[in-house]
């Protein structure tokens, strides 16, 4: 089988996309900002902005001792000239020490399923993040130790989105800021994240926020 430009040009996005996640959950911070191009903008529930104020932000964290972990599953590439959406499945999973209306912390594994939602774009013959906005569809909370008791904050988590209602919770309690108003598995968000995508792809500037 022949292989073609269109061919390369996907393989070399899923490349970038897993790059994305072992280079920054490794803490390769040098290598992690050749997957974004200059002008690219991370938009997580806990950071909002420029790619390289998240690198910035995240070695911060990492230092601090905030764990967050990604894992990958499928990709779903849509490719039009030098511009590409890309939406790949993901696990986001933070381990931290939570507050219990017992007053004592329990610490818990937080694990939000979703996808990245990828805009992309090939300059000067290399592909590039310009927004990554993750969609979070589903999450749970589970303590470390199984025999703890766990008591949460019934008022503050039924505020929370549902789709990332126990990883905001846990951020909130950590000390972040917590985006109330996310893409999920449906909603009003997700439509317009769809229709930016489709934008995107017939050749509109992205706004970037």
């Amino acid at each position: 089988m022949q292989i073609t430009a269109e061919m390369l040009d996907r393989l070399t996005i899923r490349e970038l996309i897993e790059n994305w996640l072992i280079w920054r959950d490794a803490g390769d911070w040098e290598r992690f900002r050749t997957v974004w191009h200059e002008d690219g903008v991370m938009m997580a529930t806990w950071f909002q902005g420029p790619a390289q104020d998240f690198i910035a932000a995240s070695k911060r964290g990492r230092e601090r001792g905030v764990q967050i972990l990604h894992t990958l599953g499928g990709s779903s590439i849509d490719l039009k000239g030098t511009r590409a959406i890309a939406q790949t499945r993901m696990a986001i999973m933070q381990r931290a020490q939570v507050p219990s209306s017992s007053g004592v912390a329990v610490v818990c594994d937080v694990t939000c399923t979703g996808r990245f939602y990828d805009f992309l774009e090939k300059r000067a013959g290399r592909w590039g993040i310009v927004l990554r906005q993750p969609i979070y569809e589903q999450d749970r909370m589970d303590p470390l130790d199984p025999s703890a008791r766990l008591e949460l904050d019934q008022a503050l988590l039924s505020r929370l989105p549902s789709g990332y209602r126990h990883l905001g919770y846990l951020q909130l309690k950590a000390g972040f800021n917590v985006k109330q108003d996310q893409p999920q598995l449906a909603g009003p968000e997700l439509d317009r994240l769809y229709t930016r995508g489709q934008e995107w792809l017939a050749g509109a500037q992205l706004q970037r926020s």
